[in-house]
């Protein structure tokens, strides 16, 4: 793989570690704001809901874009956000920096996306993105526990230091190592690039609707119970701090296998993965909150989760894609937007339920309840979640791929 591809993967891990650090942070970030447990989460739904407005906006606009200085210009964006975040005192002002670095995100990752299959043979796509969208994986398990152990060991500012840190290194590795090339213009450069017009409709498919509308359920469940572990960490199960960090790994170890195993399955096998994979889901969050007291439980129900958890998204960021073939630039943010929305929404949920009989153990309870429509959804348009697409629309689709 060309080494540009992975200096392209230091700036995902970069945002990665941001977009998943907070989980270990909220309880630190509440308490020196002045602000309770669960409008703190709101910083996570912020993030997700610029990702949201960002993906769409900025493939769009980036069509036409050279692509070394948009890259270069997002992670430059996304790097100051994080050093306003760093230095206010304002909850306020610290959520407008999560929705500009959210921004800045989406914006790269629409590049990032277009310029990884750029870098490479055609035949050799999927293997591009594997390596750029890694970043995400590592951030899981090392950036995601390492923010929470620096923000526990040094307080939760130096975490939004350190990820500003992050992006020096991915900035020079793109001025050094990206083409500086302007990407074509939509339809004019004879590649059978469809216009925008014509991508942007898709967006009335109901095929296309119905699997994004399951990718966001399932990451609403996801972010729903990940986003509030640390309170279930210290407080159900009694733990000190230094194992929330520990928690979150295992989580990220568990992503790390699930996005495995979807990218072994998804393409010919999304029913099976989803009929399978999703009651052990539905069955693990209740299962979680029920024994979450116990400490051995929590830490291999933690794991399984994330492992179940990045399965069944990943097979539905497969279908996302798959039902978008005929909006090959424009497929990627399509599922992006899909999934923040339910990161988005997912922590609100689940934030909900945190002041219920269930306390810290309440948006697991949610969780449950996001899988549970999920799978009810499933089962009524089943022939729809298990189609498999002809080999060309597997190529076309492609350039567009996202974790989630």
């Amino acid at each position: 793989m060309p080494f540009p591809l992975y200096l392209l993967a230091v700036a995902v891990f970069a945002m990665g570690t941001s977009e998943f650090m907070l989980a270990g942070l909220l309880p630190a970030i509440a308490a020196d704001l002045g602000v309770p447990v669960g409008t703190a989460g709101l910083l996570t739904s912020a993030f997700a809901a610029g990702m949201v407005a960002g993906a769409p906006l900025a493939a769009a606009l980036t069509r036409r874009w050279p692509r070394r200085s948009s890259l270069l210009g997002f992670v430059l964006a996304f790097a100051a956000a994080h050093l306003v975040g760093a230095v206010t005192g304002s909850f306020p002002v610290l959520l407008v920096t999560r929705v500009v670095a959210a921004v800045a995100n989406a914006g790269f990752l629409a590049v990032a996306l277009t310029t990884a299959a750029a870098l490479v043979a055609a035949d050799r796509k999927g293997r591009a993105l594997a390596v750029l969208l890694s970043g995400t994986t590592v951030a899981t398990i090392a950036g995601v526990p390492g923010g929470a152990a620096l923000g526990t060991l040094l307080g939760w500012r130096a975490a939004f230091w350190a990820v500003a840190a992050l992006c020096l290194p991915a900035a020079a590795g793109i001025l050094a190592g990206i083409p500086a090339r302007r990407a074509a213009a939509d339809g004019a450069d004879g590649a059978g690039r469809p216009a925008l017009r014509a991508e942007l409709a898709q967006l009335a498919r109901p095929r296309l609707v119905l699997v994004m509308l399951l990718g966001a359920l399932v990451n609403a469940a996801t972010f729903g119970g990940f986003t509030f572990l640390a309170p279930v960490v210290t407080g159900t199960a009694g733990l000190a701090e230094w194992w929330v960090p520990v928690v979150l790994m295992l989580f990220g170890g568990g992503s790390l296998a699930g996005v495995t195993v979807a990218g072994r399955l998804s393409d010919r096998r999304p029913g099976s993965v989803i009929m399978v994979g999703g009651p052990l889901l539905l069955a693990g969050w209740p299962a979680l909150a029920l024994l979450a007291g116990l400490p051995a439980a929590l830490l291999v129900l933690v794991f399984v989760q994330g492992t179940l958890s990045f399965a069944l998204g990943g097979t539905l960021i497969a279908r996302v894609l798959y039902e978008a073939a005929d909006a090959p630039t424009m497929a990627g943010s399509y599922a992006t937007a899909a999934l923040n929305v339910g990161a988005a929404a997912g922590p609100v949920v689940a934030a909900a339920t945190l002041d219920s009989a269930a306390g810290p153990a309440g948006p697991l309870w949610a969780s449950g309840v996001l899988v549970a429509i999920v799978l009810l959804l499933a089962v009524l348009f089943r022939r729809v979640i298990s189609a498999t697409p002809a080999p060309a629309r597997v190529i076309r689709s492609a350039p567009g791929a996202h974790p989630g």
